[in-house]
């Protein structure tokens, strides 16, 4: 069975109207705008993308809704064939925005909500407001039929609201919640000291594998945190049932854990092909080469793919295939990418596991 892109996120401007403490990409208003690539340079980048697969094609940012051309690329993305999908901070979302969404085939769109009130994530946002324009935005969505879903990251700073700002995401409406771990890149680096991690870590995991077995009207995955399949693995073993799996969705759900590189990958700015979201390495650049050949021949691709050379315990782990590791944390705080997963606390069975 040929490898290909199921998921594609793509980084359509940096530009951002906020300045969120965990940002990946650092966005931010006044400094990036000059980085925007021409509407036709958007257009052949799609072109790429339907010559290797149909992903679903996420456009993300910084705040995408800043690009004047938004809409025009996502509808050529659904004329080719793609299934659209937009990455909004909600804070520009309006009736006017709405209808602009549904004309231009655009399928689901996120949002994303650090915590169950406006406190906890306004201080995530560094935004006062943002969370009452987030619940507005639900709101328009919902009367406009425009399915969404909400991204809500987590550290030692708010992990004690996951429940309820589960429930709230649940209360407005989403189709799908994925609680995320955060990962320490981009402006997020400087929070690699509040990264939940051992009891803290394992009880969140607990808690969503409960959860997770009696959802029944939305999809939930926790994201960025790939030894949560692991767990659940031995927890349906232990109960006799067989891991449930479920396909591929908008964000980087499904059944298995680190999926950076194999069924998913990031193009940013700058035409730069990442392996995730998070791990800020280029394995080629698409304004330059094929992505046909970037995604067959990248050196740093392949590796990802090759799980005989994880290296310490994760390459000894029975669980490889099932977790992966958080390849990104390991690159940030291992300084090696292919690395154990740092916040990982089990140890395998395998004889001489290296820690």
């Amino acid at each position: 069975m040929t490898l290909v892109p199921k998921w594609i996120a793509w980084e359509v401007t940096r530009a951002c109207n906020l300045a969120c403490i965990h940002c990946r990409s650092s966005a931010c208003l006044g400094q990036f705008e000059d980085l925007d690539f021409s509407t036709q340079t958007g257009f052949k980048v799609i072109d790429e993308i339907t010559s290797i697969s149909k992903p679903c094609l996420v456009l993300s940012g910084g705040e995408p809704l800043l690009r004047s051309d938004i809409f025009e690329l996502a509808a050529y993305g659904t004329q080719k064939g793609l299934r659209m999908a937009l990455a909004t901070n909600g804070t520009l979302v309006s009736d006017d925005i709405c209808q602009k969404i549904k004309r231009s085939g655009i399928q689901v769109v996120s949002l994303s909500l650090d915590g169950a009130n406006a406190k906890t994530h306004d201080a995530f946002r560094q935004q006062h407001g943002a969370f009452d324009t987030t619940l507005k935005a639900a709101s328009l969505f919902q009367k406009h039929g425009i399915p969404f879903i909400v991204n809500s990251s987590f550290t030692q700073q708010n992990h004690e609201e996951i429940p309820a700002t589960y429930q709230l995401a649940k209360t407005l409406g989403a189709k799908a919640w994925y609680m995320f771990m955060v990962v320490p890149t981009g402006r997020g680096q400087a929070l690699i000291k509040t990264l939940l991690h051992d009891e803290k870590y394992d009880k969140v995991l607990d808690w969503h594998y409960q959860m997770e077995s009696e959802e029944r009207d939305m999809l939930v995955r926790p994201t960025c945190a790939p030894h949560y399949y692991r767990i659940r693995f031995e927890k349906n073993k232990d109960r006799g049932e067989r891991v449930k799996s479920r396909p591929l969705s908008f964000s980087t759900g499904g059944s298995k854990g680190c999926i950076a590189g194999q069924s998913i990958i990031t193009i940013d700015v700058k035409g730069n092909v990442n392996p995730c979201s998070y791990l800020p390495l280029s394995a080629g650049n698409v304004f330059q080469q094929p992505l046909k050949e970037i995604w067959h021949n990248s050196t740093l691709l392949n590796n990802l793919r090759n799980f005989k050379a994880y290296k310490g315990k994760c390459g000894q782990c029975e669980y490889i295939k099932t977790c992966g590791g958080c390849r990104t944390r390991a690159y940030y705080m291992r300084n090696d990418y292919m690395a154990p997963e740092p916040l990982c606390n089990y140890i395998p069975k395998r004889r001489n596991a290296v820690v």
